[in-house]
């Protein structure tokens, strides 16, 4: 059912195939600040757990299951802003939120890589690094915080390295449109936030 084919000559799976495209999709409608983004994340994160099981991606797999009960929070928090809004709107982190940001960074690397140290897994420290990383940019997206680009970003180039020495060559292109997608979706939120940074509010 999940055998290897060819596409183009990369290596793939049928699963990684359909992952693939959903989470084009719903990178593609986070750009449009489109809330249906959500669902698709949902639907693309249980697919690609199951593809970071079979490489033995544990922080990777663990983190699709973290995505998918953060995005409907997010899908809720985009539709219902405390704020009383129709919408939730975009605004950037203040000098806390930066320190926040990165304090939870580094005390999830420093938590999850040394969890995955008690398995099979033969990048315990990339895959610790790049998830604590991940549930950042996903919080701060949830959020509609401008700067939860640039946190992509970061993740996004380094786990194109990580995906091409765990021969997901798939994948690894993914995350490099995700590097571009990235990057178009920072200057479009860009246009739309506030030049002053608003307190990160966790509601």
């Amino acid at each position: 059912m999940n055998d290897t084919l060819l596409l183009l000559g990369f290596a793939t799976t049928p699963l990684e195939l359909i992952s693939f495209v959903l989470a084009l999709t719903t990178v593609a409608l986070n750009i449009r600040q489109n809330h249906w983004a959500w669902l698709f994340a949902i639907i693309s994160s249980a697919a690609y757990g199951f593809v970071f099981f079979e490489s033995r991606l544990y922080g990777d797999m663990a983190l699709q299951l973290l995505f998918i009960s953060v995005s409907f929070w997010g899908w809720y928090q985009w539709l219902h802003p405390a704020s009383g809004g129709k919408t939730l709107p975009v605004t950037r982190l203040d000098g806390r939120g930066w320190l926040a940001c990165a304090a939870g960074w580094l005390a999830g690397f420093l938590l999850i890589a040394w969890l995955l140290t008690t398995t099979d897994t033969d990048v315990p420290h990339a895959d610790g690094f790049l998830t604590a990383g991940s549930l950042v940019g996903q919080f701060l997206l949830s959020r509609k915080k401008l700067e939860n680009w640039i946190a992509w970003i970061i993740v996004d180039v380094l786990y194109v390295w990580l995906y091409v020495h765990k021969g997901l060559t798939l994948t690894a292109v993914l995350y490099a449109f995700f590097v571009v997608m990235a990057v178009i979706g920072l200057l479009a939120w860009k246009k739309s936030a506030p030049a002053a940074p608003d307190a990160m509010v966790l509601k």
